[in-house]
């Protein structure tokens, strides 16, 4: 099974978790089923488009939900179960959490340097010349600028990029067992969305840290990451050492996500390929595989039965014509023939969607 490893070296362990909000129209599924460990020191990218489930699975583990939410299966820290239990003990002191925007995370009428110094002295009882000079050294290391000066200043007075090394500053300020960074360079620049990746795994690996990265973008998960798993719908699809998932990806809609990513050696002119459609509805979500309506391989059997997992060695994934298999290429070439999927999906010939 995905999850089944050398339990005494996980961080953390996940065995079918699902998280599950109240509405109106019924229970939304927004993380169904959900199994896997997380290695001492290493590092799990969660790639998915909006709304696959992968910031509520993270907030889920963090206990950031709120009451309105129901949890089910195992979740454990450290060996310590989580689900049903407050986590407020672990925060600022064991787990931590970088979020995807800075500026509705941070205090906007308290100085940064504060915000960062405080929680040393709550919890790891420093004075106040302590705080301040460790926040002074943090700031340095993140690439702060002047960072005695901006310890006095307020969020808004920063750039994007130098609010969000106050949140990194924040998150290591504890020196958390696991860090879980939310799309930690949404909205920011190139070089600096580089920067703050390159920082955060410079610093996990010399800290032994466990670290989660949330990204829409397989890009950025690449030779950041040990392992990537890609959700959609809830669910995971595929699962597997980083360079694996980039050269012998066998889910259809990890194969979907990378078509989307452009490429430097990519020739003059190549055209990148959307996903067409739109994620399921995790109310009333369809039978069979989640990722059937908008995928190219898909037959009668992905509309009606759930796909069972798949483990080849450290490669996990759930479809029922893989990518770069006979069946896989038999379902394509069967549709490209028709013109269209089982789920009534349009293609052309070598599997170009209309």
């Amino acid at each position: 099974m995905l999850h089944e490893t050398d339990s005494a070296n996980n961080i953390l362990e996940l065995s079918d978790y699902r998280v599950g909000f109240r509405t109106e129209r019924g229970l939304a599924k927004a993380v169904d089923g959900v199994s896997l460990s997380l290695k001492r020191g290493s590092t799990l990218a969660i790639v998915g488009e909006s709304g696959s489930g992968k910031t509520v699975l993270n907030r889920g583990i963090m206990g950031l939900l709120g009451a309105n939410i129901i949890e089910g299966g195992s979740a454990k820290f450290q060996g310590e179960e989580l689900v049903n239990t407050n986590r407020q003990k672990l925060w600022g002191t064991k787990m931590a959490m970088i979020f995807q925007d800075p500026m509705t995370s941070l205090n906007p009428v308290m100085k940064v340097g504060n915000q960062v110094s405080e929680p040393l002295r709550l919890h790891q009882g420093m004075s106040r010349k302590e705080a301040r000079d460790r926040t002074v050294e943090l700031f340095t290391l993140v690439g702060i600028p002047e960072p005695a000066k901006r310890f006095g200043e307020y969020p808004h007075q920063l750039s994007g990029g130098m609010r969000q090394r106050v949140m990194i500053s924040i998150a290591l300020a504890i020196e958390p067992d696991i860090l879980i960074a939310d799309e930690p360079t949404t909205s920011l620049d190139v070089t600096v969305q580089k920067y703050i990746l390159d920082l955060l795994v410079d610093v996990q690996s010399k800290s032994n840290m466990s670290m989660v990265i949330i990204t829409h973008d397989l890009g950025v998960a690449r030779g950041r990451a040990d392992e990537i798993m890609v959700m959609y719908g809830g669910r995971i699809m595929e699962k597997a050492p980083s360079e694996t998932v980039f050269q012998e990806m066998k889910h259809p809609y990890t194969q979907a996500l990378l078509s989307s990513i452009p490429r430097l050696n990519d020739p003059k002119h190549t055209r990148l390929t959307p996903i067409e459609g739109f994620p399921p509805d995790i109310v009333d979500g369809p039978q069979g595989c989640k990722f059937a309506a908008r995928c190219k391989y898909a037959q009668d059997t992905c509309l009606t039965l759930t796909p069972e997992e798949t483990t080849i060695d450290t490669h996990t994934y759930f479809c029922h014509f893989p990518v770069g298999t006979d069946a896989g290429s038999e379902a394509l070439k069967s549709n490209e023939d028709k013109g269209f999927t089982a789920a009534g999906l349009r293609i052309k010939s070598k599997g170009e969607v209309v």
